[in-house]
C-alpha cells in the first residue's frame, strides 16, 4: 500500500454527536450551507445500502434508459458526494465544490442522517430517495470496505468492529437512528423510502415506483433494460460503476461491488453476534412500522 495514502486513513471526529471521519466534517459550515435547487435530487443512504445502485438507476430513469450516456464518467463524479472532502495528497475536489460548478439537474449523494441535511433541501421541496439495507448485511459490507478504502479508519478485527457498529460509533452514527430519522420524516417532505431487500426480491417493480416518484414515462421495454444494466452481475464489470478507477480503493483486498446479497451476515455474524442485533431491533423497532427482511425467499 501506498505509504502516503496509508497516513492519509482518516481518524475519527463528529458533527453535533454524530461520529464522521475527520475529513468530511472539514468546512462544516460550508457544506450546511449548501445553495440548492429546486430540481436537485437528493439520493440518501446509511454507508453501503445499494448508493451506487440506486444511482445508476436514477441515471437510467433519467435518461431513460439510455446506457451509452450512463458511460459518460464514473458514479462519483457522475453523483458528487455531498460532504465528501479528503486529505490534499489525493487530489480530488470536495462535493461541494463540484456540485457549484454542475449544470442543473444535479444528483446528489448524501450519507447524512435526516437531522444533518442541509435544510436548503427542504426549503426548495427537493425531492429524495432514500435506501434503507438491514443491519446485519450493512455491517459486514461496511467491515471490508474499510479494509480496502484508504481513507477510512482501519477497521481492525471483526469482532470489535461489531462491536462498535452495535454502538453506534462507525461513520454517519447509528444505523438505527439513521434508518429511522428518514423514515420519521419521510412524508413531511417528497421523499420516496425505498429497501435494498424489496430492490433485490422484485427490482422491475421498485424502478416503477422510482419512475412514477421521478414522474417520468417510460415504457416497459426501457424498465427491462435499466433492470438488466443495473443487475449485480453487470454493475460488477462495469468500470462506471465498480469504483476501479479510484486509486484511493484497494480492490485488491476486496472488490467495491463483493456480493450483493440479502443474508451474506449468516456467514459472518456468531450466534451472539445474530442475537445482539436481534435485542437492538427489538428496542428501536417494536411499534413502529418500520421492518427488515433479512433473508429472502
Amino acid at each position: 500500500m501506498d505509504d502516503v495514502h496509508e497516513k492519509s486513513r482518516g481518524k475519527m471526529s463528529s458533527v453535533e454527536g454524530v461520529p464522521m471521519v475527520e475529513y468530511f466534517v472539514a468546512n462544516w459550515e460550508e457544506k450546511q450551507n449548501f445553495e440548492t435547487r429546486p430540481d436537485d435530487l437528493l439520493l440518501a443512504t446509511y454507508p453501503k445500502a445499494g448508493t451506487t445502485w440506486i444511482q445508476e438507476i436514477t441515471d437510467l430513469v433519467y435518461s431513460n434508459g439510455d446506457v451509452n450516456f450512463c458511460q459518460r464518467a464514473p458514479s462519483y463524479i457522475r453523483f458528487p458526494f455531498l460532504e465528501f472532502t479528503v486529505p490534499p495528497s489525493f487530489n480530488r475536489q470536495s462535493g461541494v465544490d463540484i456540485l457549484n460548478k454542475m449544470e442543473s439537474p444535479r444528483m446528489i449523494k448524501t450519507h447524512l442522517p435526516y437531522q444533518l441535511v442541509p435544510k436548503g433541501f427542504w426549503e426548495k421541496d427537493c425531492k429524495v430517495i432514500y435506501v434503507a439495507r438491514n443491519a446485519k448485511d450493512i455491517v459486514v459490507s461496511y467491515y471490508y470496505f474499510g479494509l480496502m478504502d484508504e481513507t477510512e479508519p482501519h477497521p481492525g478485527t471483526w469482532e470489535t468492529y461489531v462491536e462498535r457498529f452495535l454502538a453506534g460509533k462507525l461513520g454517519w452514527g447509528s444505523w438505527w437512528d439513521h434508518v429511522k430519522g428518514w423514515w420519521e420524516n419521510k412524508d413531511k417532505h417528497p421523499i420516496l423510502y425505498l429497501f435494498y431487500e424489496d430492490m433485490k426480491e422484485n427490482l422491475q417493480r421498485e424502478v416503477q415506483k422510482i419512475i412514477k416518484f421521478l414522474e417520468k414515462d417510460i415504457s416497459d421495454e426501457v424498465i427491462d433494460k435499466i433492470v438488466h444494466h443495473t443487475s449485480f452481475d453487470s454493475m460488477k464489470t462495469n468500470k462506471m460503476t465498480n469504483y476501479s478507477t479510484l486509486p484511493s480503493m484497494n480492490q485488491s483486498i476486496s472488490p467495491f461491488l463483493r456480493k450483493g446479497e440479502v443474508g451474506d451476515w449468516k456467514n459472518h455474524l456468531t450466534v451472539a453476534q445474530s442475537e445482539a442485533f436481534d435485542a437492538l431491533y427489538d428496542k428501536h423497532f417494536t411499534g413502529r412500522s418500520l421492518k427488515f427482511k433479512h433473508t429472502l425467499p
